[in-house]
């Protein structure tokens, strides 16, 4: 007999660690190659890992809700023969130091003994207490750290933008019984009071799942970021109906996908960010970083009704037939909770589609670090009046409203609002004789 370690496998570029949600098998249950052992859930996405072998599971390393490191062995896994099998060690890898913070703790470090983590009520993960100690970071001021992750856990991400924001203060030395003093203002964000709420004996309580805290967590954290701004522009799309309507069936039949307008909105967003790069970019702190990849988020429900952002990486390489492939792969693939981790990573642009809930338009947030989201409203028919040589008319149109949300730190109106009828004008002048 051999013994296999199941380790926790790289889920993407930006992903170092994962929550165990829940064990598919027990010890001494059978497993074939490729079925899967327990379920996981990072900061964007659940999935499933599934075994590299057939053979008994003999031990399990990490209960459920523990947080596990990529390259950490979850469990071992029982095989026939007679050497012992483990897959290649996989090494998280190491947050990079901000080199100014870096510099600026050096002194701290020397004289400040280690902050011994273990005495705090509150958990955090070993990356998360490794990256405090190097820091020189206090248990109390490690305490204070507002997180995102699960149940208000601090992760690597909410860990690393502390230190960079404290990489412009002084750093104070320890001084022997001297007074405590106020932390500065400019560390950390006043935070709002809650409301407090009464509660009757007809109401319900319901704690948040984990996916609605993470995206609490993360329009709030947006709307304090980025300061909002809206476009809107109407639409006729009259031409874009007729055309699908035409060609739909034999689109579907050829294609075996069905057309849906998405692709067709997405493929005219992709042309527009070619035209506007300035509103493909992200920002970091006072640094603007200019995405070479057109890579597009399109917002798709889940089986639970929260929202999940799956990506479609280098949109604007794809032709209609394409475009129509991913839109439909990654909706059905979040429908049925199978995206990967992978799929939800580096998006530099997204597009929701609130018309499909009836809504004429809306207001999106932005979902960072991009600067841009762009709704699509419903498609309804509407009186409008049609120009021609012999004079003007009313007629019955099939309309739209397209509503850019974008971030006036970095993108005035001037380019919102250029960007977002560049995407009507793409929409309106559509091809009608073009080939699917």
């Amino acid at each position: 007999m051999a013994k296999f370690e199941l380790k926790l496998p790289k889920m993407g570029e930006s992903v170092a660690e994962a929550t165990v949600t829940n064990w598919l098998k027990k010890v001494g249950d059978k497993i074939e190659m490729d079925e899967a052992v327990l379920e996981i859930a990072t900061d964007k996405v659940d999935s499933e890992v599934p075994s590299e072998v057939a053979g008994t599971l003999v031990e399990i390393l990490f209960n459920t809700d523990d947080v596990v490191q990529v390259g950490q062995t979850i469990a071992i896994i029982e095989t026939e023969g007679g050497a012992v099998a483990a897959t290649p060690e996989v090494k998280a890898e190491a947050p990079v130091a901000v080199t100014e913070v870096a510099k600026a703790v050096e002194v701290a470090k020397e004289t400040v003994a280690p902050a011994d983590f273990s005495a705090s009520e509150k958990f955090f993960s070993p990356l998360v207490k490794n990256i405090a100690k190097e820091e020189g970071i206090s248990l109390a001021e490690l305490e204070s750290i507002a997180g995102s992750g699960k149940d208000g856990r601090v992760n690597k991400e909410d860990l690393l933008n502390y230190i960079k924001n404290r990489g412009s203060q002084p750093v104070a030395q320890p001084v022997a019984n001297a007074p405590k003093a106020e932390a500065p203002a400019v560390i950390s964000q006043p935070v709002a009071q809650a409301v407090p709420v009464s509660v009757n004996g007809g109401d319900e309580i319901v704690e948040m799942d984990r996916m609605r805290k993470l995206i609490s967590g993360y329009m709030v954290a947006s709307v304090q970021t980025s300061a909002h701004v809206q476009s809107f522009i109407e639409v006729d799309v009259t031409n874009i109906v007729k055309w699908r309507d035409k060609v739909k069936a034999a689109f579907e039949k050829r294609e075996g996908e069905k057309l849906t307008f998405t692709p067709i909105f997405m493929e005219a967003v992709a042309k527009a960010l070619k035209d506007f790069p300035g509103m493909n970019i992200s920002v970091d702190g006072e640094f603007i970083i200019k995405r070479k990849n057109i890579n597009l988020g399109m917002a798709a429900a889940l089986p639970n009704g929260n929202l999940i952002v799956p990506v479609i990486k280098n949109a604007d390489q794809l032709n209609l037939v394409g475009m129509a492939k991913a839109v439909n792969d990654l909706g059905n693939r979040a429908k049925a909770g199978k995206l990967k981790p992978d799929d939800t990573q580096g998006g530099t642009y997204t597009v929701t589609n609130v018309g499909t809930f009836g809504s004429v338009f809306g207001t999106p947030i932005i979902n960072q670090p991009q600067v841009g989201i762009l709704a699509l409203g419903a498609i309804r028919k509407v009186p409008a009046v049609i120009e021609t040589p012999e004079g003007d008319f009313i007629g019955i149109r099939q309309k739209m409203f397209l509503s850019h949300s974008y971030d006036h730190r970095v993108v005035d109106g001037a380019l919102g609002g250029s960007f977002v009828k560049r995407v009507a004008d793409y929409l309106e002048a559509f091809d009608v004789n073009r080939d699917f």
